[in-house]
């Protein structure tokens, strides 16, 4: 698998080594990493089966939600099935295509998700703020607008990066990472690769800096307003509404932040802490989204326990059958 380092290749394929110095446990791993997957692919499901079926709960906050949990499904499907394939049958190796194809798909989704956490907090800063214009400002044509936005931006920042890495002489094919992330890719390459490096920190510090200053300033202001709320209950009401997505937003921006400078900048953080938080970034958010929403959000919490108890089978849903949930274009959710 080892090649001379000293000597230019163009591979047709690379070799991923999954988690470095945890070689002899990658069987046991796989395991959790499966059951993380499963959990993380049936919660999702869940969330869009349940949204795209009940017109109760066609209001933007749950068609954000239904963006995040389709880009979640996304991002674990783009590497976990690999991951397991190596863990338990040693299949390290992956094309050249494959290998720009599920960068492409790692970076490019998760700066969409970044831009769709941002407009979350834009629909939880009108709701609170400006609740009387919530429905005429979060209307469903500016809904799919920001989503858009969102996409076509975070693929259009990240089409370069992969070009640049296809482009790169290489001395090596061995990949010290369980998925193509793009710094471990770019470490083999013989030639210049500042080109790389640049557009790499700079596409990502924009993308997370505009989004968290964005986010900052929608809830420093929720915040004055809450604050300013009468009662005890209104500002409790109005965290809760708000707990679920600083949740998700903090599980989504710590361990991405600490795999992409600890990838450039961390030469003393051991391989096998750095590479299994990379693999856990793209496991845990998708597993415990589902959950955190499913869990503060009543709306949601019951149509997900009805459809279960109803065994998911829309042809015999009905209004005599269940309390559809109340629509709220209010601050405070039931």
């Amino acid at each position: 698998m080892s090649l001379a380092n000293h000597s230019h290749i163009n591979p047709t394929s690379f070799f991923l080594m999954g988690i470095p110095g945890l070689e002899s446990a990658h069987f046991w791993l796989a395991f959790p990493f499966c059951s993380m997957y499963l959990l993380a692919v049936l919660g999702n499901t869940m969330v869009l089966l349940v949204v795209a079926t009940d017109a109760g709960l066609q209001q933007p906050m749950f068609l954000f939600l239904s963006m995040l949990a389709t880009l979640d499904l996304l991002l674990c499907s783009a590497t976990v099935p690999k991951i397991l394939a190596i863990f338990w049958f040693d299949a390290s190796q992956i094309s050249l295509e494959a290998c720009a194809a599920q960068m492409f798909f790692i970076h490019g989704f998760s700066a969409v998700e970044s831009g769709v956490l941002l407009a979350m907090a834009v629909d939880r800063h009108v709701a609170i703020c400006r609740p009387l214009h919530y429905a005429t400002i979060l209307t469903r044509a500016g809904v799919a607008k920001m989503g858009a936005t969102a996409f076509l931006r975070g693929l259009g920042l990240m089409t370069p990066l992969t070009c640049l890495v296809q482009r790169l002489p290489y001395c090596s094919q061995v990949i010290r990472h369980s998925y193509c992330e793009h710094m471990a890719v770019v470490k083999l390459a013989c030639g210049d690769t500042t080109p790389n490096n640049i557009y790499g920190i700079t596409a990502a510090t924009l993308v997370v800096g505009m989004d968290v200053l964005g986010i900052t300033v929608s809830y420093v202001l929720i915040l004055r307003v809450v604050l300013g709320l009468s009662t005890q209950e209104a500002q409790a009401k109005a965290f809760g509404t708000c707990g679920s997505h600083l949740c998700i937003i903090l599980m989504f921006y710590t361990p991405a932040l600490f795999s992409f400078y600890t990838q450039r900048f961390g030469r003393h953080v051991p391989p096998h802490i750095h590479i299994l938080l990379a693999d856990l970034y793209l496991l845990v958010p998708p597993m415990l989204n589902p959950i955190i929403y499913g869990m503060k959000t009543r709306q949601l919490r019951d149509r997900v326990i009805w459809s279960i108890h109803r065994g998911l089978v829309p042809a015999r849903w009905g209004l005599s059958h269940h309390p559809r949930p109340r629509a709220t274009h209010g601050a405070f959710p039931p």
